[in-house]
């Protein structure tokens, strides 16, 4: 079949990783890599050589042509690059958030439908066995759920750099909370119908106008309630930063990560557990519980690096197969969708109907 050339444009963290899931996946072949200063990269000269580099992305479209582009940029730019790609006769994979707003991503999904292309957003919970597992034993719980999840990171270093980068353009509960709103979705299958959220701003390192720590919370019409709280920089605390869990009338179900073994700005931190402890909530006739927990283990996890092989897996078989992706499309504008209406919540003070 076709090798698909695709053409990488950013290489932080996450560019770099799906740079080397094309690199080492049969069926992908890397045209080039974009990014500005690459003059500077030396590592990506010797990690990739002989592969064409670009500072410029408009230049990289033009020049290589590719089959499908990769976007792993700061998120204020993704809209833009991702409507040139596709313009461009180019699939698209694109790191979340799809666009600043949803009017955006709902222009570049149609766009995607009309010109015939694969649109696949980086929804990395979404390939990970253990978190699929944990989505599917949620489900068993009983309506209505109430789902807890967090991710605090302690940053510092290049970390805080990048962090204070992101909160240019992003804050904290929309650039990570598009993940677990998403889950709650997943678990629930009904529809959100309000969306409260309070910010802080902690440092005067970022602008007046941006806030690194927001606390969310979104109620559907099932009765089912979640919250998801974010934070970045040096200020945050250690003390449970990864908190993942889901109640239902029927017991609940919670990611047990052994905290001490990581630290929160670690990115395999971010998808790790090491196990799901599930708790059954059936009492006895004397008020005892009639099951004790149950403990699923989840051995040799994948990390960051395979995860990131399974999201370009999934792109190669969208593809080739010409698999329908609109599900996939809408359930990324719907979770973006919720934690926007939560950033303007942040700023107005009021709750917002969806």
């Amino acid at each position: 079949m076709k090798t698909i050339r695709v053409l990488v444009v950013g290489l932080g963290n996450m560019g770099l990783s799906h740079a080397r899931a094309y690199q080492s996946i049969d069926g992908f072949e890397i045209a080039g890599l974009c990014s500005r200063g690459i003059a500077e990269r030396s590592d990506l000269r010797a990690e990739f050589p002989g592969v064409a580099q670009f500072n410029d992305y408009a230049e990289a479209l033009a020049a290589l042509k590719p089959d499908a582009v990769s976007i792993n940029t700061w998120p204020d730019t993704h809209a833009a690059y991702a409507r040139m790609a596709l313009e461009a006769g180019a699939h698209v994979f694109i790191e979340k958030p799809l666009a600043d707003t949803v009017a955006e991503a709902e222009e570049i999904a149609a766009l995607a439908r009309a010109k015939g292309l694969k649109l696949v957003i980086g929804y990395i919970l979404r390939v990970h066995p253990s978190w699929v597992k944990f989505v599917e034993v949620g489900r068993t719980l009983g309506k209505p759920l109430v789902m807890r999840m967090n991710l605090n990171q302690q940053s510092s270093g290049a970390q805080w750099q990048v962090h204070r980068h992101l909160m240019n353009s992003i804050s904290p509960i929309v650039d990570c909370g598009v993940h677990y709103v998403d889950v709650m979705c997943q678990v629930t299958g009904a529809k959100p119908v309000s969306v409260h959220a309070v910010g802080a701003r902690l440092t005067s390192e970022i602008d007046a106008r941006m806030y690194n720590y927001g606390h969310l919370h979104v109620t559907f019409d099932d009765g089912s309630v979640g919250w998801y709280e974010a934070g970045w920089g040096p200020m945050m605390s250690e003390t449970a930063f990864f908190v993942k869990d889901m109640i239902g009338p029927k017991g609940s179900v919670s990611i047990a990560m052994e905290e001490s073994k990581t630290q929160s700005a670690d990115v395999d931190s971010h998808t790790r557990t090491s196990a799901l402890r599930l708790h059954h909530g059936l009492l006895d006739p004397d008020g005892q519980f009639v099951t004790p927990d149950e403990i699923i283990r989840m051995d040799d996890e994948p990390g960051h690096q395979d995860l990131c092989n399974r999201e370009q897996l999934l792109f190669l078989d969208a593809i080739r197969n010409d698999r329908n992706m609109d599900s996939h499309v809408q359930d990324a504008i719907n979770s973006l969708r919720i934690v926007l209406a939560a950033d303007h919540s942040v700023r107005t003070g009021e709750v917002v109907r969806l």
